[in-house]
């Protein structure tokens, strides 16, 4: 990757265009209709790869998200190029099922060959399967993805994306040739290189709790979770603020303030109303008066009140400050 010219941007997917009809006498594959919100999600998934790899490359990166389609886990198989390909099972939790990180050998072994010191270059001869060190780079891998999928989901659903072992051969996969996939790929581009691409597949079936919310166009429609909102409300109302009045600040000149001496009395005087601080913000202004054996302020006016209430519903509000 960081050695080859470029030749594209985008990797040719030659597809029937009809790929989320039913063929006749076929089972339909996707029972979503378009899935705008996963294609929402899989543009934040790929600009948080940009921070991910560039670490790694030791070079600035490109990175983007290409539209999903979804297909039988036979037909992703057969389009795959021949080579070592990394074969990443991900165990969704909830709602159940296994996803699948699909990489490629040769960019593997790049990344492992910048790992150790070298300058990104792959072996001449590309190995028929990946030694323990190129395993132990795709778990390693498998963990980095997990955090940025798991962030691009959570407005969505919180699903935790755990690796398992990485597989050289797609027949050691627990998953079905006959099974439904909804293939979500972004691409990686360093320079004038030519591009890589990491495919991540999700299980029709794993996704139906939240057909609902995949197919809406905004994904700021989707509700947040209630228990949620209703935490974080308590938490803000628990959030405490100073008040104090201000009673009077007289001024005086410094010659009679360096002649201060114990008993001195310095006059003050203020109006009927005082000024009533949060902070250094002025919430209104009150008359002294006592309240339960304390010097309190009456509210008789609220300079501003921004949290949608009723400013007439604050007035005579007995505020007790300990002066």
């Amino acid at each position: 990757m960081v050695n080859a010219e470029a030749t594209t941007d985008r990797r040719t997917r030659d597809r029937a265009p009809a790929a989320h009809a039913a063929v006749l006498g076929m089972a339909k594959l996707n029972p979503f209709g378009d899935l705008h919100t996963l294609q929402h999600l899989s543009a934040r998934f790929a600009r948080s790869l940009r921070g991910m790899f560039e670490p790694m490359l030791r070079r600035e990166a490109r990175t983007w998200a290409e539209p999903l389609v979804v297909q039988r886990f036979a037909d992703y198989r057969a389009e795959r190029p021949e080579g070592l390909t990394a074969w990443l099972p991900l165990a969704m939790v909830p709602p159940g099922g296994t996803g699948l990180c699909v990489l490629d050998g040769v960019f593997v072994l790049e990344l492992l060959d910048l790992f150790f010191g070298g300058t990104g270059a792959a072996p001449a001869v590309i190995p028929a399967e990946f030694s323990p060190a190129g395993e132990a780079m795709v778990g390693r891998l498998g963990e980095m993805l997990a955090a940025p999928l798991r962030a691009a989901w959570e407005p969505l659903a919180r699903i935790e994306f755990t690796p398992g072992r990485v597989e050289i051969s797609p027949a050691m996969l627990a998953i079905d040739a006959e099974d439904a996939m909804i293939v979500t790929r972004f691409g990686l581009a360093v320079g004038e290189a030519k591009p890589v691409f990491i495919d991540i597949l999700y299980p029709v079936t794993a996704l139906k709790p939240h057909a609902p919310t995949l197919t809406g166009k905004v994904l700021a429609k989707v509700e947040a979770d209630p228990a949620w909102r209703t935490q974080l409300t308590r938490a803000a109302m628990g959030v405490r603020f100073p008040i104090r009045s201000v009673l009077a600040e007289p001024v005086v000149p410094l010659s009679r303030l360096m002649n201060l001496k114990e008993g001195d009395i310095i006059p003050i005087s203020f109006g009927p109303e005082v000024p009533v601080m949060v902070g250094s913000d002025l919430l209104g202004r009150g008359t002294v008066g006592t309240a339960n054996g304390h010097a309190a302020v009456r509210l008789t006016q609220i300079a501003h009140l921004d949290v949608g209430t009723d400013p007439s519903a604050a007035h005579d509000l007995d505020q007790g400050q300990d002066q």
